[in-house]
């Protein structure tokens, strides 16, 4: 099979650099160039270390050559500025940014604050989730991924909504809990050791940005009423999303494990984990460390409809590279796992 070539703009990122990590071990593809106006000209092992063994170095956007994939992984507001230059240099965008993940340009305004210039693009565009997007995956030519809060969460409570188990009048509840990585490299106050160190920290109680895209997804008949808070642990990589929603009656929780393990059965990256005993009976984001695996987990409460589900990921993985990873499969008619068969680590 003859490679293909890809580029990624902005790789000198903690996502950018999972991507590359990716992409340079992938055996479909062959890396062409990696954009960082920070660092152009040095190799990319100045920033990222873990790829020492891979000579490749940084150019500047103005040296970007035409490529058949391109990964965008620029901070938000970035890209929808000049992709029309860029769709010029590939056939296939795949967008980590939060540029064209919503389908209402109106929604950036409320939830990003700042007027989306590419409206005619929003519809075109293919979310990409592959979990509920495969197919329309096979043939875009713009994919634009979810946020990683917004995809543990959609995960963990499409498959009750589309199979109509929830009641949809009762609000839904959701906390996520991320590591340190899920904020990038910015530098800040709170991202010194001294603040992070030991944190259990609620910085986004209300207002959370990711809550658009997983209302977005999970309005299927009706627009549930969700309410999302966010929570910063001392952890670099993962993210824990608990999530309480009350169902219909008479909902057993036979029901609920046929409609998680059909939702497994079509999509490689899902595992349900729900033991008896141990230390592991729930999900857990340490345990899926470099991994693109998604674990839902759920309990029904004795007595009542309340469900907590509980879903795990590497917010650089299933949240962001891994998750771009498995679109470019997907479009390029690959194997789905391909160059994603990672087990995770343990212990860590």
């Amino acid at each position: 099979m003859k490679k293909i070539t890809v580029s990624i703009l902005g790789g000198s990122g903690y996502t950018g650099g999972e991507l590359l990590r990716l992409l340079l071990q992938h055996p479909n593809v062959e890396v062409q160039q990696v954009t960082s106006e920070r660092f152009a000209g040095n190799l990319v092992k100045t920033v990222h270390p873990n790829l020492r063994s891979f000579p490749i170095k940084f150019v500047s956007l103005k040296e970007l050559k035409n490529s058949d994939v391109l990964f965008i992984c620029l901070p938000h507001g970035k890209s929808f500025d000049m992709i029309q230059d860029l769709k010029k240099k590939a056939a296939v965008i795949i967008d980590l940014s939060a540029d064209f993940r919503l389908n209402n340009a109106d929604d950036y305004e409320k939830w990003y604050h700042f007027t989306h210039t590419q409206k005619q693009l929003l519809k075109q565009k293919v979310l990409g989730l592959p979990e509920l997007y495969k197919d329309k995956l096979k043939t875009a030519s713009l994919i634009a991924t979810p946020g990683c809060m917004a995809t543990a969460s959609i995960l963990a409570l499409y498959p009750l909504v589309k199979n109509n188990l929830l009641n949809i009048s009762e609000p839904i509840f959701i906390e996520a809990k991320t590591g340190s990585s899920g904020s990038g490299k910015s530098d800040s106050a709170a991202s010194q050791h001294a603040e992070r160190s030991g944190v259990m920290r609620s910085f986004k109680p209300t207002g959370h940005r990711h809550t658009a895209e997983i209302i977005q997804e999970l309005t299927i008949k009706k627009t549930p009423e969700v309410h999302f808070s966010a929570t910063g642990i001392e952890a670099v990589r993962g993210i824990l999303a608990t999530c309480q929603v009350i169902l219909k009656d008479n909902i057993s929780e036979t029901d609920i494990w046929i409609t998680y393990r059909a939702f497994a059965k079509d999509n490689p990256f899902i595992r349900i984990v729900k033991e008896q005993k141990g230390i592991y009976r729930y999900p857990e984001p340490k345990i899926l460390t470099g991994t693109n695996m998604c674990e839902i987990g759920f309990e029904k409460e004795e007595g009542s409809n309340r469900l907590v589900v509980i879903s795990a990921i590497d917010n650089l993985m299933k949240g962001a590279a891994g998750q771009a990873v498995q679109c470019l499969n997907i479009r390029k008619g690959w194997e789905e796992t391909t160059g994603l068969a990672t087990v995770g680590l343990h212990p860590v």
